[in-house]
């Protein structure tokens, strides 16, 4: 049965509207640590040993290294304590990726969203779209240095519910209801009851804490791949495709239960078809498991 949200008149539209994006200009920025790494590792010849140098200065970010190293996903025969061996091993792309996880996850807020959206469950859902992405970027022969993109941009993909979910709470789980009820997209009902949705709002995070395209473009047009023409178009198709199976097929809760399907224009971009979910989801549970270390679960 359909049912519309009545209490929001357009006063009260415009004033959470202004909530959310005072939010969000009032977070902090990325650690000052994780900033100079993000740095470096997007030079074009990056030196271990200066990595090591801005790394070594953030305990917690060393300690984070240290234990996916050492961790069953890499499996070393000795445990390894040197963090320029570590940085070797792992390969900058995966250190990049770990930097970036640790440092948006310092800077979120800590609630878990006891009214508004499940931050377990949430959190699950984007690990589950991050590695679905990264599987699939495997599927269509994407070269090993740049899988882990795939992956930071399914992580992130997500990240404009944040604001929505710390400033609303229960308004936020009542637009996630109504919006199953009438069987309409999420970010639609976001849109009509609050003129933004956590696209929007993802873009002014990735402005902030000043992203890589690649995830920016993912954030703001996963809902509406089919309609970007930029270069990180496989990216954010890929990521498009990634967050609707993992939906469709209930792994983890997104807040998003009535997803569009990706046009038949997204697909052929990656050259893949709906099927292919089934036949990663074996591999997918255990990466998803892997990956864990990355928000530290």
């Amino acid at each position: 049965m359909s049912q519309d949200y009545k209490d929001f008149s357009p006063e009260k539209k415009n004033n959470l509207n202004e909530k959310i994006r005072n939010y969000i200009a009032e977070m902090p920025s990325l650690p000052a640590s994780a900033e100079k790494a993000l740095q470096i590792c997007n030079k074009v010849n990056v030196d271990p040993s200066e990595l090591n140098q801005v790394i070594s200065l953030d305990p917690v970010l060393t300690g984070r290294l240290l234990k996916l190293i050492n961790s069953a996903y890499y499996g070393p025969s000795t445990h390894i304590k040197s963090l320029v061996r570590a940085i070797i091993m792992l390969g900058l792309n995966t250190v990049k990726n770990l930097v970036l996880s640790t440092a948006v996850l310092s800077t979120l807020p800590k609630n878990r969203g006891i009214e508004g959206l499940n931050m377990d469950g949430f959190w699950y859902h984007c690990l589950c779209v991050g590695v679905t992405s990264k599987l699939l970027a495997v599927k269509q022969g994407i070269e090993t240095r740049y899988l882990e993109e795939y992956f930071a941009a399914g992580l992130l993909h997500d990240i404009g519910k944040i604001p929505l979910n710390a400033v609303l709470e229960s308004e936020y789980m009542n637009m996630i209801t109504i919006a199953d009820l009438n069987h309409r997209p999420l970010h639609l009902v976001e849109n009509d009851n609050l003129g933004i949705n956590h696209c929007t709002a993802g873009e002014l995070i990735s402005n902030l804490w000043k992203l890589d395209s690649s995830i920016a473009d993912t954030i703001v047009h996963h809902h509406n791949a089919g309609d970007y023409s930029g270069e990180n178009a496989n990216i954010v198709c890929n990521v498009a495709i990634a967050n609707y199976l993992s939906i469709i097929y209930d792994v983890g809760f997104s807040g998003d239960r009535k997803p569009q399907k990706p046009e038949k224009k997204v697909w052929e971009t990656i050259g893949l078809d709906e099927d292919i979910f089934i036949e990663i989801m074996e591999k997918l549970y255990l990466e998803i498991e892997r990956a864990k270390i990355f928000l530290n679960i």
